[in-house]
C-alpha cells in the first residue's frame, strides 16, 4: 500500500511539474501564442471573412433575381359594376348590377429580373474585392502591434524581476549587516542609532520589495491580456532570459532609408484610397444609363367555393417579358455633389498620406537615434555598476575594520541599488528602442522567428 502512495505521489508531481513547464514562456512562445490567441487578431480575421461575404453580396446583384409570391383572397360581398341592361339585351335606359369576382381568389406570380447594364454593380463588385485586401493588409498590421506590444511588455516584465532581484540581494546585504551591528551592539561596540537606521533601511527595502512584487504581477496580467491568455493563467518567464539579454549581439539593421510604402501602416492608407476612388466611382455610375429584363409569370384562380386551383375553379395565366432601360437626366445636382464630396475625401487621404509618410520616416531615425543613445548608455551604467560594486565592498571592508563610518556604508549600498537598477532601466531602453526600430522598417515579424 505504501508503495502504491508512493507511486501515485510520484505522478502527481510529475503531472503537475509538466503543467508548470508548459507554461515557461520564451519571447517566441509568447508572440506565438498572441498571434493565435489575441482577440484583436481574431476580430480581424472576422473582418476578412465579412468582406469575403461582401464580395458574395455585390455579386449576388449581378446574378438572376427570382422571387416567387402568393395571394388569397376572401370576398364575402363581392364587388359588383352597374352597367347599362341593353349590354345584357335588356331594355335601353335601365341598368343592371354585375358580380365583379367571385367568393374566393388566389393568384401565384414568379417574377424574374436580370442586370443587363449597370455600372454601380459592376464598381461596387471591385471595391468589394478591395475591402477584402484592406481587411487582409489591416490584419496584418494589427498582428504588428500585438507583436510589438507583447514584445515589450515581454521585457518589461524581465526587467521588473531583475529590479526585483536586486531588492532581494539588497535586503540579504542589509540583514547580514543587521546581524553584525546587532552583535556589536550587545557587546558595546556599536550605538543604538546605528542599529535604528539599519532597521529603518531594510523596512524601507521591504517596503520597495512589496511594491515590485505588485509591478511584476501587474505586468503579466497585462502581457497575458495582450497575448490572449486567460488573466488566471500563470506563466513563467526563464531566468536565462536577462542572461540573453545581456549577452545579446547589437545589429543595427538598414542604415538607409526606410522605403514607407512598403510599411503596412501606409499600405493600409493605400488601400483607404482605394476604396474612396471606388466609392467615386460608384457615384460617376450614377450617370449611367442601366439596362435590365424582367419577366413575370401569373396563374389566376377564382371560385365561390373554396376549390381553388381544381378543375371546377375558374383558372387563367399570364406572363410577360420586359426590356427596361433607365436614363438618369436631372436630379438637381445631387450626384455631382456626391462626386465631389468623394472628391474631397480623397483628397484627405492624399494629407494624411503625406504625413503617414513622413511620420514612419521619423519614427526610423528616431529609432536609430535612441538605438545608439541606448548602447552608449548601456556601457557608461555597466562600468558605474561595476564601479559601484567595488565602492561597496571596499566601504564594506573599511566599516568592518572600523575605517568607515555606517553612513559611508549604507550611501555606497544606496548608490549600488541605483546604479544597478540604472544599468537594467538601460537594457530595457535599448530593447524598446530595438523593437521600435525593428517595427519601423518593416521587419518585427522577425521577433516571432528568432
Amino acid at each position: 500500500m505504501n508503495i502504491r502512495v508512493i507511486t501515485i505521489t510520484l505522478i502527481s508531481l510529475l503531472v503537475s511539474g509538466f503543467a508548470s513547464a508548459q507554461h515557461s514562456l520564451t519571447l517566441q512562445d509568447a508572440l506565438q501564442y498572441a498571434l493565435k490567441n489575441s482577440e484583436v487578431l481574431r476580430k480581424a480575421q472576422l473582418d476578412i471573412e465579412k468582406g469575403q461575404h461582401q464580395i458574395a453580396e455585390v455579386r449576388a446583384s449581378a446574378l438572376p433575381q427570382i422571387e416567387a409570391s402568393s395571394v388569397l383572397n376572401y370576398n364575402p360581398i363581392v364587388q359588383q359594376f352597374v352597367l347599362p341592361a341593353d349590354f345584357m339585351g335588356g331594355e335601353p335606359g335601365e341598368f343592371v348590377a354585375i358580380r365583379a369576382g367571385q367568393t374566393w381568389g388566389a393568384m401565384t406570380q414568379v417574377q424574374l429580373n436580370q442586370q443587363l447594364f449597370n455600372q454601380q454593380v459592376f464598381t461596387g463588385l471591385k471595391a468589394a474585392r478591395s475591402t477584402e485586401e484592406f481587411y487582409r493588409v489591416s490584419k496584418q498590421l494589427s498582428e504588428e502591434n500585438v507583436i510589438q506590444q507583447v514584445a515589450t511588455n515581454y521585457y518589461q516584465v524581465i526587467i521588473t524581476r531583475e529590479q526585483l532581484d536586486v531588492i532581494d540581494a539588497n535586503i540579504e546585504r542589509i540583514a547580514q549587516l543587521e546581524n553584525m551591528v546587532s552583535s556589536q551592539y550587545d557587546v558595546g561596540l556599536a550605538k543604538k542609532i546605528d542599529l535604528d537606521r539599519i532597521i529603518v533601511n531594510k523596512t524601507n527595502l521591504l517596503a520597495q520589495r512589496e511594491q515590485l512584487i505588485y509591478a511584476v504581477t501587474q505586468q503579466e496580467n497585462l502581457l497575458k491580456y495582450y497575448m490572449g491568455m486567460d488573466i488566471t493563467e500563470t506563466i513563467n518567464i526563464p531566468a536565462s532570459e536577462i542572461d540573453k539579454l545581456e549577452r545579446e549581439a547589437i545589429q543595427l539593421v538598414a542604415q538607409g532609408p526606410v522605403d514607407v510604402e512598403q510599411l503596412l501602416s501606409f499600405q493600409v492608407l493605400k488601400k483607404q484610397e482605394e476604396l474612396l476612388t471606388y466609392q467615386r466611382k460608384a457615384y460617376l455610375a450614377e450617370f449611367y444609363p442601366s439596362l435590365s429584363l424582367s419577366g413575370n409569370y401569373l396563374y389566376n384562380s377564382q371560385s365561390n367555393r373554396f376549390d381553388l386551383y381544381s378543375s371546377r375553379a375558374l383558372n387563367y395565366d399570364m406572363s410577360t417579358f420586359t426590356l427596361g432601360l433607365r436614363i438618369p437626366i436631372f436630379d438637381g445636382n445631387a450626384r455631382r455633389s456626391r462626386v465631389r464630396q468623394a472628391d474631397v475625401e480623397i483628397r484627405k487621404v492624399h494629407e494624411d498620406l503625406r504625413n503617414t509618410s513622413n511620420a514612419l520616416s521619423m519614427a526610423y531615425e528616431n529609432a536609430k537615434i535612441q538605438i545608439k543613445n541606448s548602447l552608449n548608455t548601456i556601457e557608461s551604467q555597466r562600468a558605474n555598476k561595476e564601479f559601484a560594486e567595488k565602492v561597496f565592498v571596499s566601504t564594506q571592508n573599511n566599516y568592518r575594520n572600523g575605517l568607515a563610518s555606517l553612513t559611508d556604508l549604507l550611501t555606497a549600498e544606496t548608490d549600488l541599488v541605483a546604479a544597478q537598477n540604472s544599468y537594467n532601466q538601460a537594457l530595457l531602453s535599448y530593447k524598446v528602442a530595438q523593437i521600435e526600430l525593428i517595427k519601423s522598417n518593416g521587419n518585427i515579424q522577425s521577433l516571432v522567428n528568432e
